[in-house]
């Protein structure tokens, strides 16, 4: 059976930086309550005239390259994203013509945090069924453009960043096993509404801004750490290891709380999870291609080593990958 491999990863962060002293002169806050709350020091923002597909075109050019191909040799390009530049045409488009791919069908999904693992079971179906043998896989998200700055609970949180991964048809083993899905009964908990006028929806929000992010804090963690541990033990179990086989845990980076007590639900210790919200706070679905591309570059990642990927975002979604470097 022909494998799906990553091959390359490639990752673009903002230069502008909103740390916490920044965040107490505009929102009744402090660098104490935001630390302890949720772990984050910095995020970085995009400029006003930066926008999804300038990032999401910076991370793939630097994903190809780490490749070793080019870009005329991407058959498919797949982006995740919840703040597209356009609802047409698709930003995966856009990247299209920027990245000169021109061989390259292209099209966007929405799976909001959870869309790389999303991305990946997608692009293993298509290598494995032989339609394709490199797949560009990348998340953008310009979360800042659609933060209410007014509410204190959720504008600490998000930062800007895009991160991608060349998929590639393979002898060795790549991408072992995959576990993606979805509550949408609880999707109402993460909501940004785009057309729908909603009365209820922008009376929630600080700024009555309908297309701002309100998020259901307690509902969101308590969902975030069953599913994500649910969702590792999983593709562990369908691959028949155990988690002392397991090189890392890559992390959706949303809150430290979060992800702790997911780690403590997992069994495992933290020096086996790789960690970057400190500096970047949630970035969406670039959140695990950032950090796996820079988990690699600091030698935290090993040729052959075994690593899961794991997320959980609106919809309510989910999603693991267990990989194989």
């Amino acid at each position: 059976m022909i494998n799906a491999k990553i091959t390359g990863v490639g990752r673009y962060i903002p230069e502008k930086v909103y740390d916490n002293a920044y965040m107490e002169s505009i929102v009744d806050t402090n660098d104490e309550w935001i630390t302890r709350r949720t772990g984050i020091k910095e995020r970085h923002i995009s400029e006003d005239d930066e926008y999804t597909t300038d990032m999401a075109t910076i991370a793939s050019r630097n994903a190809i390259e780490n490749a070793g191909i080019t870009a005329d040799d991407i058959d498919l390009i797949l982006l995740g994203t919840v703040t597209p530049d356009y609802f047409t045409p698709a930003c995966a488009c856009v990247v299209q013509a920027n990245l000169g791919a021109s061989r390259a069908a292209a099209f966007d999904y929405n799976a909001a945090c959870s869309g790389f693992v999303t991305g990946l079971t997608i692009a293993r179906q298509f290598i494995q069924a032989g339609t394709y043998k490199h797949i560009l896989v990348v998340c953008a998200d310009t979360l800042s453009k659609a933060t209410d700055y007014k509410d204190r609970a959720t504008c600490v949180l998000f930062g800007d960043s895009a991160g991608a991964a060349i998929v590639s048809a393979s002898e060795e083993t790549g991408i072992i096993a995959t576990d993606i899905g979805a509550d949408g009964t609880s999707g109402m908990a993460i909501t940004s509404l785009a057309y729908r006028n909603d009365d209820e929806e922008t009376e929630k929000r600080v700024s009555h801004k309908k297309d701002t992010i309100w998020m259901a804090g307690q509902t969101v963690m308590k969902f975030a750490v069953k599913a994500m541990a649910d969702a590792s033990h999983k593709v562990i179990k369908e691959a028949g290891l155990t988690w002392d086989e397991i090189a890392l845990v890559v992390p959706h980076q949303a809150n430290y709380r979060i992800v702790d007590s997911a780690i403590k639900r997992m069994g495992i210790e933290q020096d086996k999870v790789f960690l970057n919200l400190e500096w970047y706070g949630n970035t969406s679905a670039s959140c695990i291609p950032v950090s796996l591309s820079q988990a690699v570059e600091q030698g935290r990642i090993k040729k052959g080593d075994k690593i899961v990927l794991v997320g959980f975002g609106g919809g309510l979604t989910w999603g693991a990958a267990l990989i194989e470097w």
